[in-house]
């Protein structure tokens, strides 16, 4: 079943992929209009943003590695003549200051406006922030921005100037429904573990419902569908992407400690991974509440922060599939372009030198691979502890009708009726019976055991047990019947006086007939099983001091047998 579900999920996942790419269409090529900066400086706050943006020394127009080490750092756009006007400044999401605009005329005339990064509005570009842009005319030729405390260089490195928000085309709005798709297909695993966790109670389900969730918050809150459906500020989206990444980092090893299962993984290993959730949760927060306090390495250092978690959730995953674990298959393959998309971001966020990459379209197909294969493994997980609880259920029921069988007779035993007795006499077992094969001991010293034994089995046979008789072994020659209706007594009696052929016919060659004495009462509503047989037992006593072979009855007038060939009971 693994390879067939796992085949079907790799076909799933290559359509999600190849939508996604479809979808993409022109949101991944440069748009013309797109204007990026030519040069870039440094200064500090207390400097006016016009002196710097006029001292061409300042200005690097060669290297374009970005330092964000400087207080403030600006960035220029040059615009050529009858160029379409821009109207926006777009650029990722990330925590800074404030952002300064400034419109640079021909003649040198400047407009300028400075927005708190608490007043910047999302953009339907998933993960960017809009400033709208001073006045331009066509005598405009340069753009200087001055960012305020950057804390990511990736704030600098995918800055641009556009004439229109993004996503407002008709190819990009419909890679916006593409990823609606994608996160309505991520509510659908929260129904089935809801189905999933109402049947086993395991706790991985839980974890992978947290996890399924942070991922279904993460496209939404990395994407324009935020900006359409809530259009919260691009701070707000910045921190709570931030956290709700922790969110996904933590429910993710949480989910792993207890999917994989027992004895599967290094137990060094596994009592890592709470650690790792723990860590994410906490290094999330903290640079989520102060972005600011190592700022210019804080970026740096948070997702370094991450590189022991996936070193020890490789490990485990890996050690898990070397141990033979199924649950791993499905995480392996599910899991592969997140951790993808983790490396570029580990390696390209850390490295100084290189351009940050957040890989955001591998990302959304990692998303959605990851609760789906997560998701078919939880079925096959599902389906493989049912059916353990199902062979140890009938393993649990088979141990217990041995435990309360007979070997010899196949009748229940004293454990059996003591169990059942409640149940039986609120289903209307109104009358027991306890029965004693009379002389049984000379049987067994005269003939042996082994005829001892065929007498007892065909004693059981005879009892004929049905919808409204229960017969029972108390052990040695001794029998309990449970009777219901209103002729228990008789039916009870009938039973004694066949024991006599039924046994002549099954054991031949006794010297003499085998009989059974018989004592019988009714039970109250409200009694164990303790006190009928207690009154039983004194009446089956009574028969056999009275000469036995005959019944002693509470039920109705005492019922004897004399022992006379063809006689019939006779009320004593």
């Amino acid at each position: 079943m693994s390879s067939r579900v796992l085949r079907n999920g790799l076909l799933a996942a290559f359509l999600l992929v190849m939508l996604a790419y479809i979808g993409a269409g022109s949101t991944s090529a440069a748009v013309p209009a797109d204007i990026h900066s030519s040069c870039w400086a440094s200064g500090s706050r207390s400097e006016s943003v016009v002196a710097i943006a006029r001292q061409a020394a300042r200005w690097s127009c060669s290297d374009r590695n970005f330092s964000i080490d400087a207080e403030r750092v600006l960035l220029r756009f040059d615009i050529a003549p009858g160029a379409v006007l821009p109207r926006y400044l777009l650029s990722r999401r990330s925590a800074f200051e404030a952002v300064h605009l400034l419109a640079i005329d021909r003649d040198g005339t400047i407009r300028q406006t400075s927005l708190p990064a608490a007043a910047l509005p999302s953009s339907l570009a998933g993960g960017y922030f809009k400033a709208s842009l001073p006045k331009l005319t066509p005598a405009t030729r340069q753009i200087v921005v001055a960012v305020d405390l950057p804390t990511h260089r990736m704030t600098l490195e995918r800055a641009y100037l556009a004439p229109t928000d993004p996503a407002s085309s008709a190819d990009d709005m419909r890679f916006l429904l593409v990823l609606a798709g994608l996160a309505g297909m991520l509510v659908m695993p929260l129904i089935f573990n809801a189905a999933f966790y109402r049947a086993l109670r395991e706790p991985f389900v839980l974890w992978h419902s947290a996890l399924t969730l942070s991922l279904l918050m993460t496209i939404l809150v990395s994407s324009g569908l935020s900006v359409m459906l809530f259009d919260p500020s691009a701070m707000t989206l910045s921190w709570m992407t931030t956290l709700i990444f922790g969110m996904t980092v933590a429910s993710g090893t949480m989910f792993t400690y207890h999917f994989i299962e027992p004895g599967l993984m290094h137990p060094s290993l596994r009592r890592l991974l709470p650690y790792c959730a723990g860590w994410a949760i906490c290094m999330s927060v903290l640079h989520a509440s102060f972005p600011f306090v190592a700022r210019p390495i804080q970026s740096s250092a948070y997702t370094a922060a991450f590189a022991p978690i996936m070193t020890v959730f490789l490990l485990s995953l890996v050690d898990a599939l070397r141990r033979g674990s199924r649950a791993a298959k499905f995480q392996a393959v599910g899991y592969a372009p997140m951790i993808l998309v983790g490396l570029i971001r580990l390696v390209t966020g850390i490295l100084p030198w290189s351009s940050s990459t957040d890989a955001m379209l591998l990302f959304y197909v990692g998303c959605t691979c990851e609760v789906l294969f997560t998701t078919l493994g939880m079925a096959d997980r599902f389906v493989t502890m049912r059916r353990e609880r199902d062979r140890a259920r009938t393993e649990a029921d088979l141990l217990e009708r041995l435990s309360e069988t007979d070997p010899l007779t196949g009748l229940l035993n004293r454990r059996a009726i003591e169990r059942q007795f409640d149940r039986l006499r609120t289903q209307g077992f109104a009358a027991l019976a306890v029965l004693d094969l009379d002389h049984f001991k000379a049987i067994n010293d005269i003939n042996g055991h082994a005829v001892g034994d065929a007498v007892l089995k065909a004693v059981a046979s005879a009892f004929q047990t049905g919808p409204n008789v229960r017969a029972y072994r108390l052990g040695g020659e001794e029998f309990v019947l449970l009777l219901r209706g209103d002729n228990a007594a008789m039916e009870a009696e009938l039973r004694r006086q066949a024991i006599p052929m039924v046994v002549a016919n099954a054991v031949p060659g006794l010297d003499r007939p085998v009989t059974a004495s018989m004592g019988i009462t009714p039970v109250a509503g409200d009694e164990g099983f303790a006190e009928p047989y207690e009154r039983a037992d004194t009446l089956l006593y009574e028969a056999k001091r009275a000469g036995r072979n005959r019944t002693r009855s509470a039920i109705m007038p005492r019922l004897a047998r004399e022992d006379i060939p063809g006689d019939r009971a006779k009320v004593a």
